[in-house]
């Protein structure tokens, strides 16, 4: 078997703030290695320590002691809650932070630094557990192979929210296919899915008391091309949420109001402005549907919802959409956000629009968050001005659901061609005019799903652009280089590989081959 070449310090992504090399403090990591970690830190220990031994073969205990591999809790509130600080020597790894989420970020990069994925040797038994090979002829051949090179490594994100969303209302994917993809996300210090819960097309999340919602509109036939049936009950949404939480990802629900509700309607039909029944829609259209803002029901029926989804949701934001309200005139789209925007706060949540809402007078915590491909902000700038954080997902920089290029076979191209290098070159402080660095919350890349019908074909579109978004969200300004990550990205294809994602192999990057 071939040796794997060691990893340079800083082949991570996305870029560390600071990495200081020293080739002469390599660690190698030995038969008898442990990591050491209490309290808070001991579960994202637990993770290292199984990684350690999916990648080596060794047991790998976790130790309440010293250990060669130690992970410590230090608590400084001058510092991101997401700050880390690995040191490798020869004689062992300390990797600290502030918090148990910093820790996990450190994790990242630590699995990046390994030579190959902890998720190839995972696929093999024998790796896996010495005891179903030689053990000693395991631990000879994985002790030879896995140095982890020294030097020490400085680093916090650049932005706080780095985030993505997909959209289960056009396609719905199960639990388990979105705790895979959250497991892949997470890898890239992306911390933040945002789950696009409902549509024209489809009601994917439960809620008590209008059980329609789900029973019509999230049943057989519902998604674009009626090829994307299915919901979340109350209870799975819930433990989603919780897996994330491990992961230290935050969801972030929306609920998409007042446009995009042919759904609700469709179960509903006391919802529309006229009350008369509206028929199924499967095609990809947008902006024919409103909710009335001069009737009642509307508001008994958005709180309802907004209640339970904030009931389930521990995380701060609450997304009302606000997007595309073409059939909402002016006068009723200042009257229903006037109404419903309060309700973010009601309930204990920071309100997330896009930014159509930004036309409105905003709560002082609402976040608009920019997609479009004009200059034409929609009052993001004077919103900005007013103190309002911004979250930047620029159509023809971030959104994921468009093609890589002519020839690409899924996805499309209202907003052009998105090529990985368009997606990486490009700064969230320079997209609009008054919108400076000092209100950015963060970036977020938009999956949309109208051509998409798998799991696969989720992760065909958001790799290798994600992790290029990531970067951009995470890492200094001035340290970001294209030909340094096409390189990072070509080194990533075997872990990709070996993790089963499907990822596109975009001729932009020469691909190493596993």
């Amino acid at each position: 078997m071939r040796a794997p070449t060691m990893r340079q310090l800083g082949d991570v992504i996305p870029l560390p703030a600071s990495v200081r090399p020293d080739p002469s403090a390599d660690f190698r990591i030995a038969p008898d290695v442990s990591v050491g970690a209490v309290g808070e830190a001991a579960a994202v220990a637990d993770e290292l320590a199984a990684l350690l031994r999916h990648a080596t073969g060794f047991p790998v205990p976790r130790v309440g002691g010293t250990a060669p591999i130690r992970l410590l809790v230090e608590e400084d509130t001058a510092k991101s809650p997401e700050h880390y600080r690995l040191d490798i020597t020869a004689d062992g790894v300390t990797l600290r932070a502030p918090t148990a989420q910093g820790l996990f970020a450190g994790v990242q990069t630590f699995r990046q630094l390994l030579p190959t994925d902890p998720a190839a040797a995972a696929a093999d038994p024998a790796a896996a557990d010495p005891a179903a090979a030689d053990p000693a002829a395991a631990a000879a051949t994985a002790a030879a192979e896995i140095t982890l090179p020294g030097g020490r490594i400085e680093d916090e994100p650049r932005f706080p929210y780095r985030g993505t969303m997909i959209d289960l209302a056009r396609h719905f994917y199960s639990p388990d296919d979105l705790r895979s993809y959250i497991d892949t996300i997470a890898q890239f210090k992306i911390n933040h899915l945002h789950l696009h819960l409902t549509d024209d097309q489809g009601w994917r999340l439960e809620i008590a008391g209008w059980p329609l919602l789900t029973e019509i509109s999230g049943g057989e036939g519902t998604g674009v091309d009626g090829a994307g049936p299915g919901f979340l009950t109350a209870r799975e949404y819930a433990d989603l949420v919780a897996y994330a939480a491990t992961r230290f990802v935050t969801i972030v629900p929306e609920i998409d109001l007042p446009g995009h509700v042919n759904a609700a309607q469709l179960a509903y039909p006391e919802l529309t402005p006229d009350g008369v029944p509206v028929r199924q829609r499967t095609d990809g259209e947008v902006g024919y549907s409103t909710l009335s803002a001069d009737k009642e029901i509307t508001y008994t029926f958005v709180e309802d919802v907004l209640r339970t989804v904030a009931e389930l949701t521990p995380g701060p934001y609450l997304h009302i959409g606000g997007d595309e309200a073409f059939s909402t005139t002016a006068d009723d789209y200042r009257t229903f956000m006037s109404r419903v925007l309060p309700m973010a706060g009601k309930y204990g949540k920071r309100a997330i629009g896009w930014h159509e809402m930004a036309a409105v007078d905003l709560p002082a915590t609402a976040i608009p968050q920019y997609w479009r491909i004009e200059p034409a902000d929609g009052g993001v700038a004077r919103a900005a001005a007013a103190g309002h954080q911004v979250i930047m997902s620029p159509a023809d920089r971030t959104y994921l659901d468009m093609k890589y290029d002519e020839s690409t076979p899924l996805g499309l191209d209202w907003a052009g061609h998105v090529g990985v290098e368009r997606s990486y070159d490009w700064d969230p402080a320079d997209r609009l005019p008054g919108v400076a660095e000092e209100s950015l919350l963060g970036v977020e890349a938009p999956l949309w799903s109208e051509t998409l019908r798998s799991l696969a074909d989720v992760q065909f579109m958001a790799f290798p652009r994600l992790p290029a978004i990531a970067e951009v969200g995470w890492s200094p300004r001035a340290a970001r280089d294209w030909q340094s990550l096409r390189r990072r990205l070509a080194e990533f294809a075997p872990r990709w590989e070996a993790q089963g994602v499907n990822f596109h192999r975009s001729p932009e990057i020469d691909w190493v081959r596993g």
